[in-house]
């Protein structure tokens, strides 16, 4: 009978393979300054319980003493030094210019070796493992760039992964943390925290890249939701069957946001409007569970007073295929409709609490 695995090598193996060895790395990492440090150490104490030996001064006159011997910032002795104290200041300066020495090419060579180059790295990484409900956007293209201005708007947490040295430096010259590798491997999704973010978005410039990306993603973090680029009608239906939440044409939805501007400006303008702003339109789907569903089952906006009691405001309602927009105060809810809600974040989370259990899903909609 096999024993069960210890729920520790379950987490080891789940973790990715560039992030299981670097604990081991940082604890290699901290050597080089073991040496200097001790030596400097070793030549301060020494210097000090020298003093306080041969001419029985306190331990700060002792201190003060060795510092500005070693520093050579200028020499002022605290008392007249006697015989032995002229000797342990020789002691004290030979041994500091051998351990500025040591340091100086300990610092040379540390630089030359990419130490520092590594320690950031590392830093980065560590960062990289605390990020949590953000968004994960590969490709810092045309589109990417777009997409993350308007994630900035919005102040959310964006992290960008793109393999690309020049696109890397773009984005990092505009303040975002980049993970420079190919996205389309499982390991870098993972160390990008697929588990932990609220989105991800495929914008790489090829449709067979963020294919591949919609694919590893979804095997890896079913309930994830995945937003694609596709150029083209047939990558799209491939991309919804790899399991896209949401696939968007850049050509499609120019053209359509074209068309809008031409027909009814004032609704892309009232969009633009609630692009960053406190405002955002979120979506929730009530259960299809009469019993969750029991305390607002039949009875109408008016008589559950949501919008008087949150702030918030009701703009639809959908109930299968109908959809009624600016519902009135007798419209009446029941199991499964979908309501759009606009509000900003405190009145939409007091909108949360008055629905309660009753609510299934949500879907938050700020302005695109």
């Amino acid at each position: 009978m096999k024993k069960p695995r210890r729920r520790s090598q379950q987490r080891r193996r789940l973790q990715p393979y560039s992030v299981q060895f670097y604990r081991p790395q940082l604890r290699q990492l901290a050597r080089p300054w073991l040496l200097p440090v001790l030596a400097l150490a070793i030549v301060i104490m020494g210097g000090a319980i020298g003093y306080r030996i041969t001419e029985g001064w306190d331990w700060g006159d002792c201190l003060w003493m060795v510092l500005i011997t070693i520093s050579t910032i200028g020499y002022g002795e605290v008392e007249p030094l006697s015989q032995a104290g002229r000797l342990v200041t020789v002691l004290i300066v030979a041994g500091g210019i051998v351990v500025v020495q040591l340091s100086i090419q300990k610092i040379l060579g540390l630089t030359e070796s990419g130490y520092f180059r590594q320690l950031r790295e590392l830093r980065f990484r560590r960062n990289l493992r605390r990020m949590h409900n953000h968004v994960i956007l590969c490709g810092y293209g045309r589109i990417g760039r777009e997409i993350a201005e308007q994630l900035l708007l919005e102040t959310v947490p964006v992290l960008v992964v793109e393999l690309d040295s020049a696109r890397r430096l773009a984005a990092e010259e505009r303040g975002l943390p980049v993970l420079q590798a190919d996205a389309t491997l499982d390991e870098t999704l993972l160390e990008a925290g697929l588990h932990r973010c609220r989105s991800l978005v495929a914008a790489l410039p090829s449709d067979a890249a963020n294919l591949y990306v919609t694919l590893s993603a979804r095997g890896l973090e079913p309930g994830c939701r995945l937003i694609a680029r596709a150029d083209s009608e047939e990558a799209a239906a491939k991309l919804e069957l790899a399991g896209a939440t949401v696939v968007v044409s850049p050509y499609v939805a120019g053209g359509r946001v074209m068309a809008a501007t031409a027909l009814r400006p004032l609704a892309v303008d009232f969009m633009d409007m609630l692009s960053g702003s406190e405002f955002e339109i979120e979506e929730f789907r009530l259960s299809r569970d009469p019993l969750l569903v029991g305390h607002l089952a039949s009875k109408s906006l008016s008589e559950l007073q949501l919008g008087r009691r949150s702030g918030a405001m009701v703009l639809a309602i959908r109930d299968g295929s109908a959809l009624k927009g600016n519902p009135s105060g007798e419209e009446r809810l029941g199991p499964g409709q979908l309501l759009v809600v606009m509000g900003s974040q405190k009145q939409l989370e007091l909108f949360r609490n008055l629905l309660g259990d009753a609510i299934d899903t949500i879907e938050t909609m700020r302005g695109v």
